[in-house]
C-alpha cells in the first residue's frame, strides 16, 4: 500500500508532536535529489525552525579504530539515563556513497542505544558530495530539535573536510583519540586539534592506563601551544574506557561546563549566529554552482573554453570571466 501524500503542515505537526515515522520520512525528503521532494522538505524545515535550537549539538570526530561506536553507545546511554535527556545520533560520511557502507549503518554496534525509546539513530545519508551531506545533516538537526531531542551527537569520519563541516554546525567539538600520544600527534592534523573543545582518550583500559596518562599529558602540552580561543574556554583533556563504561561522567561534565561557560559569556549564542551566517554563504555558493553548471546554454560554451584553456589559448581567469558574463546576461 503506497504511503499517503502528506502536506507540509501535516509533517510539521507530526514532527513537533514527536512522531518518529514522520521525522524519518521528512529526513528522507531532505536527502532526496528530486526537486519536488526538496521543495516540500524546505516547507517542513521552515515550519520546524521556530521549534528548533533548544539542544546541545556535539560533534565527535576520531581516528580510525578509536572505538567511536562503543563510545557513542556508552556516552549516549549515560546522557539519556543519568542526565534524563533525549538523544539523536547523526553522521557525516561523504565516502559512504562510494563504499555503499555507512558508519552508522550497522546499528548492532550500538545495540542498547538503538533500541532506547529516548534515542534516535539516523544512518549516514548517501548523497555523495560533502556539501550535500553537510547540508542535509544541518537541516536534519533542525527537524530533530523540533521533534524534542535536546542532545544531538554528530559522528564524522576523517575524510577530506568533513571535520570542518561538522565543526561549523555544532556547539561542542569532542575529538576522540587513542593512547600512544607520540604517534597520534603526528597522525592528526593540527587544524582538527585546534578545533577541539575537548580531547578524550578512549580505550584507557587495564594495562593501557599508563599510556593513556602519557597521551593526556602530551595533548595538554600541545593544546597550550595553540592561541587562546575566542570564548576564553581552555580545552580539556581526559581519558575514558567506553567498553568498561569508565570516565564517561567526566566527559559529560566537561560538555556541561563548556555550555555553562559559553552561555554566561554570550559566546554560545554568538557562535550559533556565526554558523548560521556561514551556512547561508555555503547555500548561496551551492545554489550558484547548481545554476551555473545546470545552465544548458553554457554547457557547450564551457567545453569550448575548457579546450582553449588546456591548449593555452586563453587564461583560466578570462575564460571564467567570459562565462560568468554570459551566465549573468551582461
Amino acid at each position: 500500500m503506497p504511503k499517503k501524500e502528506l502536506s507540509a503542515q501535516e509533517f510539521i505537526d507530526g514532527i513537533v508532536s514527536g512522531n518518529r515515522m514522520l521525522l524519518s520520512r521528512a529526513i528522507t525528503l531532505i536527502e532526496s535529489t528530486k526537486q519536488e521532494h526538496l521543495d516540500l522538505a524546505q516547507e517542513i524545515i521552515e515550519g520546524c525552525l521556530p521549534h528548533s535550537g533548544n539542544s546541545i549539538r556535539i560533534g565527535i570526530p576520531g581516528v580510525p579504530g578509536v572505538g567511536k561506536s562503543t563510545f557513542i553507545e556508552a556516552f549516549g546511554n549515560y546522557i539519556i539515563d543519568e542526565q534524563d535527556r533525549s538523544l539523536a545520533v547523526l553522521a557525516v560520511d561523504p565516502s559512504s556513497s562510494k563504499t555503499r557502507g555507512s558508519i552508522l549503518g550497522d546499528k548492532t554496534r550500538m545495540e542498547t542505544l538503538s533500541h532506547h525509546p529516548k534515542a534516535y539513530i539516523r544512518p549516514t545519508p548517501t548523497s555523495g558530495s560533502l556539501g550535500g551531506v553537510a547540508r542535509s545533516t544541518r537541516e536534519t538537526i533542525t527537524l530533530c530539535e523540533a521533534a524534542g531531542f535536546d542532545t544531538i551527537l554528530i559522528e564524522t569520519v576523517g575524510v577530506g573536510q568533513s571535520e570542518t563541516a561538522v565543526h561549523s554546525m555544532v556547539d561542542f567539538f569532542l575529538l576522540l583519540m587513542l593512547a600512544g600520544a607520540g604517534d597520534e600527534l603526528q597522525g592528526i592534523k593540527r587544524g582538527i586539534m585546534e578545533m577541539a573543545d575537548s580531547i578524550v582518550i578512549n580505550k584507557a583500559d587495564s594495562g593501557n592506563e599508563d599510556a593513556a596518562k602519557r597521551a593526556m599529558a602530551e595533548y595538554k602540552n600541545a593544546l597550550h601551544l595553540f592561541p587562546p580561543t575566542d570564548s576564553g574556554w581552555i580545552p580539556k583533556v581526559t581519558t575514558c574506557s567506553a567498553f568498561h563504561n569508565k570516565g564517561i561522567p567526566d566527559v559529560w561534565e566537561i560538555v556541561d561546563e563548556f555550555v555553562r561557560h559559553t552561555k554566561t559569556k554570550g559566546y554560545f549564542e554568538q557562535q550559533r549566529k556565526e554558523q548560521a551566517n556561514y551556512w547561508l554563504n555555503e547555500s548561496i555558493n551551492q545554489e550558484l554552482h547548481h545554476a551555473f553548471y545546470g545552465d544548458p546554454k553554457l554547457k557547450s560554451r564551457l567545453e569550448s573554453y575548457r579546450k582553449q584553456v588546456q591548449e593555452g589559448e586563453i587564461s583560466s581567469y578570462k575564460a571564467a570571466r567570459d562565462l560568468m558574463k554570459e551566465f549573468l546576461g551582461s
